[in-house]
């Protein structure tokens, strides 16, 4: 007889992966709603210039992606920390894959669009330059994935544990 296969679990640093990269990118959000302009360059085109303008919709869109960044942190926490086995577990687990997925999808569309630009494949609306190309492709979306990976190890291993697998 075969010795039963346990289920494999990520690791716990996974878990805590999802919770960083949350909270640091609040920071950055949390920078730019109040007005800051410092990193802007590495964006580029309108945003750059709205937030230079220091744009009321620009800043509230802002304060909009900090409170969203932050309950992904809350959200990464609760499937890591004891006190989120209080919660309920489909909800939790169901919030953990949406928000996995949402970044994943919205990474890999946004990593493959400036990879085509900085191939010359596409042409933006409005140009990029270099610096905020290179920012971009190599930084800022891809965290976005980065962030969805992690997120859905941090499900993964949640609803693993939660089983006893």
């Amino acid at each position: 007889m075969e010795p039963e296969r346990r289920a494999w679990v990520p690791p716990a640093w996974v878990a805590w992966g999802a919770v960083v990269a949350a909270f640091a990118f609040a920071a950055v959000s949390l920078l730019w709603a109040t007005g800051s302009t410092l990193g802007l360059d590495t964006l580029g085109g309108s945003v750059e210039r709205l937030g230079r303008g220091r744009d009321p919709a620009l800043l509230a869109a802002n304060a909009v992606a900090l409170v969203l960044k932050l309950l992904g942190g809350v959200l990464a926490l609760a499937l890591v920390q004891p006190w989120g086995r209080r919660l309920p577990q489909r909800p939790l687990l169901a919030l953990g894959w949406l928000g996995s997925a949402v970044l994943v999808v919205y990474g890999v569309l946004q990593v493959t669009t400036l990879a085509l630009v900085a191939a010359h494949v596409l042409v933006p609306d409005e140009p990029l330059s270099d610096r905020a190309l290179r920012w971009r492709l190599l930084l800022w979306e891809p965290w976005f994935l980065v962030w969805g990976l992690l997120l859905a190890g941090a499900t993964l291993r949640c609803r693993r544990l939660r089983r006893g697998v």
